[in-house]
């Protein structure tokens, strides 16, 4: 293997279904699609490293999930991150939605454990962007929120369709977290596009920070050796020439360091 290679940082698919509303079906948008958001890809390779998109396979599928082996994909490749996205199913953390628009998509949440486990037993480094930090904690034997506005009224508005990433809040870093030593200053700006939030943090997890308006966790990182790690809000859309915004930049070179490190030790 060539140690100047480039990282190759394996994402997990967005996943398009036909029928989705407002979507006009016809061509392509009939197909089942598959999909890596550009925003994703450029964040990455900002870093120096190459984005790789693993598909999903489902009982649909031409191929089985027999017919794919995804530890192969973690032994090829050098980390994981999982993209933002549908709500992770309440099926997958043992309950029912309490609305329709809540259900999920259990096809993708199970995909993702998958591969999940399949970078953790590799000993590769694993980040969840937004919905990917909601199904690390379910992972792991977590909870959410099916809806913070529903059952927890009083809390910052932690959404706003309008706006989508220009709707902004606070977050404060825990001391003595691997957050907090990466932004001294303790506190920053970041996006907020969820509706879904932790309500039960998995064990083994630490909270690395989080909303002081209203104490929602953004951010958790699992406890022991190797990197799995996630933040609510979405570090692709920072805009370098917004000053007051978060600075994504410290936490992309952790990552892709950690990455580094687990491929040094693959060898």
């Amino acid at each position: 293997m060539d140690p100047n290679r480039p990282l190759l940082i394996g994402v997990s698919a967005r996943i398009y279904y036909p029928g989705t509303p407002g979507i006009l079906v016809s061509g392509v948008w009939t197909k089942t699609l598959h999909y890596l958001e550009q925003s994703v890809a450029h964040w990455l390779l900002a870093g120096g490293a190459i984005p790789v998109m693993v598909p999903a396979v489902d009982r649909d599928s031409l191929v089985k999930r027999s017919d794919i082996d995804l530890p192969h994909y973690a032994q090829a490749l050098d980390g994981l991150v999982l993209q933002g996205g549908n709500d992770v199913a309440p099926e997958s953390y043992g309950e029912t939605a309490l609305a329709p628009d809540w259900s999920g998509d259990r096809v993708r949440d199970r995909y993702e454990m998958a591969l999940i486990q399949a970078f953790v037993d590799a000993g590769k480094p694993v980040f969840g962007i937004c919905r990917g930090l909601q199904l690390l904690n379910v992972n792991f034997g977590g909870t959410l929120l099916q809806d913070i506005a529903t059952q927890r009224p009083q809390s910052q508005s932690h959404r706003d369709g309008s706006k989508y990433e220009r709707h902004f809040h606070s977050v404060e870093f825990v001391p003595g977290s691997v957050l907090a030593a990466l932004y001294p200053d303790r506190r920053a700006t970041i996006n907020s596009i969820h509706h879904q939030g932790i309500k039960d943090l998995a064990p083994g997890f630490t909270v690395e920070a989080h909303c002081p308006e209203d104490g929602m966790i953004e951010a958790i990182r699992r406890e022991g050796p190797g990197y799995v790690a996630g933040v609510q809000w979405h570090p692709e859309f920072h805009d370098p020439d917004d000053p007051a915004h978060f600075d994504d930049g410290p936490l992309l070179r952790h990552f892709l360091d950690a990455a580094r490190t687990a491929r040094g030790a693959s060898r």
